[in-house]
C-alpha cells in the first residue's frame, strides 16, 4: 500500500477540488494522501470528509513557505490540529500580508500597462489561497504571457518588475508552529536547497522528517537523504507536490511516493507529540 504524502488543492495553488483530488487519488489506487496546501488548512475538512467517503486515509497537513537570506526553505506538517487556535491566527496573519501583496502586484502590473480584474482573482480562488501562481494563470489566461514560467520570468520572480518580497515566516518559527499544533515537521524537497548547511539547525530546532522521495531528487540525493534521516533518527518521507493536471508542474500523483508504513510512524509521532 502506497501513499503520497504531498499534494496541493483549490485552497492553495492546485486545480483540484479538495474531495476531487482525493478521488483522483482513489482512483490511482493510493491507500493514502496528505493535503499539504500552501500556507492555510482551508481544504482539510472537505478533504477528510472526502477520505471517510471513498475509504482512503487522508492525512491533513500543510506546507509553511519560509525564508532565510535568500533561501526559500518549505516545511511540512503533517497530522496537525488543524483548529488550533494559535496556528490559525498566525496563518490568519499572512493570509492578510498574502492579499496585501496581490494588489500591489496587480497595481505595478497596471503600471505596466497590464491590467487584471483582482476582484475576479479572489472570486474564482478564494482570499486564503491568492498568491503568484493565480496571479499568473491570470496573466496567461488574458493573453500577457504564453506559460506560467514565462509570467514569472517576466514579471513575478525577484528583479523582475512586477515582484513585491513576502512576509517573511524563518523556518524555525514553522516548525515551533507545527509541532505546538502537536503536528510532525518535514523538510520539503530539500534537493531543491541552494545548500544543505541549514539542515542540521533545522533538526536542532525540532525537525522530525525529511522528504527524501521527491520527482526531482537524483539517486544519489535520496541516498544522501536517506541517510541522514537513519543518522538522526527523523522520518523518511515522501510525495509527488502534485498540482493538477494540465499545470505547469509535470508532477502527476503518485508519481513519488513511500509506504503505507510511514503514515503509521507519523501517527506513531503523533501520539507522543500529544503526550509531551
Amino acid at each position: 500500500m502506497l501513499a503520497d504524502l504531498h499534494t496541493h488543492s483549490t485552497a492553495s495553488d492546485g486545480i483540484l477540488s479538495p474531495y476531487e483530488l482525493v478521488k483522483l487519488a482513489k482512483a490511482r489506487n493510493l491507500a493514502a494522501i496528505a493535503i499539504t496546501d500552501h500556507d492555510t488548512v482551508d481544504g482539510l475538512s472537505e478533504g477528510l470528509e472526502a477520505g471517510k467517503q471513498l475509504g482512503i486515509t487522508v492525512v491533513p497537513g500543510i506546507e509553511l513557505s519560509t525564508q532565510v537570506g535568500n533561501w526559500e526553505i518549505h516545511i511540512l506538517g503533517y497530522f496537525i490540529d488543524y483548529s488550533d487556535g494559535k496556528l490559525n491566527a498566525t496563518l490568519e496573519k499572512y493570509t492578510a500580508a498574502r492579499l496585501r501583496r496581490g494588489e500591489v502586484i496587480i497595481q505595478k502590473l497596471k503600471e505596466l500597462g497590464i491590467y487584471l480584474d483582482w476582484e475576479s482573482i479572489l472570486n474564482r480562488h478564494g482570499e486564503g489561497s491568492v498568491g503568484r501562481p493565480h496571479i499568473a494563470r491570470a496573466l496567461m489566461a488574458n493573453g500577457y504571457v504564453d506559460s506560467i514560467e514565462e509570467a514569472f520570468h517576466k514579471y513575478l520572480n525577484p528583479g523582475t518588475p512586477a515582484f513585491v518580497p513576502r512576509l517573511k515566516l524563518e523556518p524555525f518559527e514553522a516548525i515551533k508552529m507545527i509541532r505546538s499544533a502537536f503536528g510532525i515537521p518535514v523538510l520539503a524537497h530539500p534537493g531543491l536547497l541552494h545548500s544543505s548547511n541549514l539542515i542540521d539547525q533545522l533538526i536542532s530546532s525540532g525537525l522530525m522528517g525529511i522528504e527524501v522521495y521527491y520527482p526531482l531528487h537524483t539517486p544519489s540525493q535520496v541516498q544522501y537523504y536517506s541517510y541522514l534521516c537513519k543518522k538522526n533518527g527523523l522520518v523518511p518521507t515522501g510525495g509527488s507536490d502534485f498540482h493538477g493536471i494540465g499545470t505547469s508542474s509535470k508532477k502527476t500523483i503518485g508519481l513519488s511516493t513511500v509506504d503505507y508504513e510511514v503514515v503509521e510512524k507519523l501517527k506513531k509521532l503523533k501520539k507522543q507529540n500529544n503526550q509531551l
